[in-house]
Order: C-alpha cells, then structure tokens, then sequence
C-alpha cells in the first residue's frame, strides 16, 4: 500500500492489511505478546482465576454469590499480599466483565490488592469493570487467546455460578489437568455445589464409562468464602523461588528414541 503521496507504507503500519484476513496471523500474536509485556513489567507470577456469570447481579435473586465472590477475591488478597517480597504472587484474574468477575476484582480491590482483567468485547454484556487495575486490562478479540492467559498463569481457578462461558471455562480448564498439558497443578474449585450438581452431572460420566473415577479428585465444591480460602491454602503450597511468565510452557509427549 502507498501513501496518498505515493511512498509506500511499512506493512506494520498498513491498517488495512493489518485488519484483513492475511493479518489475522499478527493479530493472533498480538494478544499474546502485549498481555505477556504487561504481566512482565508489572512482575506477575501467578493468578487465581474466578470464573462465573456476567448476569449476576448484586442485588439480584442469586446475589449471595456475587458477595460471596466478593469476600473471597478480599481474602485471597490479603493472602497474596502477605507472602514474601518479589513477584506479585496470587493475583486475583478474571474475565474483566460483570457479575461474578466484577466482584471478583472488587473484592481485590477491597483489600487494596492488584487484579487482571482479561475483557473479551460481547455484543451485550461485556465491558470491563471499574475495579480491575489499570495496567493489567487487556481486550481480546480472539476467546482462544484469552483462554491461553487464563490458563497459562493459573494456580487455582474457581468457577462460580454461571452459563455458557463459564462452563466452557471450567471444562476447559478440567481437560487440561486431565490430560497433564500444563506444567503446574491447578487447583480447582466448584463454589456451590448446589448449584453445580444440579447442572451438571460428574459422576454420571463415570457410570457412563466417560472419565475416570479418580478424574472426579480433579475438582471439589466449597460453599463458603472461609472454606475455600482453606482449600486454596492446603492445595497450593508457595515456593518461596518467583519468576515472571516467558512463553506459554505445556507438557508435550515426545516420540521415544530408536
């Protein structure tokens, strides 16, 4: 492309071709790099990741949650901010929306803690909230790439209440511990298990022959705020050794020599 006086233009400051298929490759790698520059210069090591739904509202039929949350996100803060100087450990991550996410980064927030929002642009019910820390708000276009920096950071996740995404989440999230793809041990957390046992039926996928019986020790339920800051605690011993994130590592099975 040129310029209207005629000389041309360097392609990485081509709009045109940057927003065109042919550049979907760039934009791709973009919400890789610009997330791993910014989780590098603000020293992040880890992230509890919360999950839930965008549509729960605080003062809403199932609002309980969204305080729950709150509280929650409050504790595991304090928590971070009590263990030893040097990358910022245990960093409450969410999807930067709503409902669940919201009081997630609020109750961050609350104990005057940093939190990520990892926004993702929706047609209706997606817009990053006011508590997220301003140098850790990313957009995303791509869900995948998102997925990428909720997984790849993780320590625990918790998956309250919620639909769609959060199930894609949770199952995302359940697959990979599975199959050993990440090279650290998530904790992870169903809050409500009321909720959660009726949506979902886990050990019928057992009788069913669909995963294993000791697949279900992959997850467990907790119902409130105390409890899970517990199981959070037992289930995550901190090495006193932080480094921040380079590429995104997996566990990758290589073929056996000769």
């Amino acid at each position: 492309m040129t310029r209207d006086g005629g000389s041309p233009v360097l392609a990485y400051h081509d709009q045109p071709f940057l927003d065109s298929d042919e550049g979907r490759p760039l934009r791709i790698l973009a919400e890789y790099l610009e997330p791993l520059r910014g989780f590098q210069q603000e020293r992040i090591h880890d992230t509890i990741v919360f999950f839930g739904s965008a549509r729960l509202r605080e003062d809403g039929p199932l609002g309980r949650y969204y305080a729950e949350a709150r509280e929650l996100a409050r504790l595991c803060t304090e928590w971070s901010k009590s263990l030893p100087a040097g990358a910022r450990r245990l960093i409450i991550c969410t999807g930067g929306g709503g409902g669940i996410m919201e009081a997630a980064n609020r109750g961050a927030s609350d104990a005057h803690g940093r939190s990520i929002g990892l926004n993702i642009g929706l047609p209706h019910e997606q817009r990053p909230n006011p508590y997220i820390t301003r140098e850790l708000s990313f957009e995303f276009h791509y869900f995948f790439m998102r997925k990428l920096w909720f997984a790849h950071l993780a320590r625990a996740m918790i998956a309250f209440p919620g639909g769609f995404g959060t199930l894609d989440e949770l199952l995302e999230m359940l697959m990979l511990s599975q199959t050993g793809k990440l090279d650290r041990k998530i904790a992870i957390l169903l809050y409500g298990s009321e909720y959660w046992n009726e949506i979902v039926d886990f050990p019928a996928l057992v009788r069913h022959g669909m995963i294993a019986a000791k697949d279900l020790e992959l997850f467990q339920f907790v119902d409130d705020p105390a409890t899970a800051l517990k199981v959070l605690q037992s289930a995550m011993p901190i090495e006193p050794e932080a480094r921040t994130p380079a590429f995104a590592g997996s566990v990758t099975s290589r073929p056996r020599a000769g």
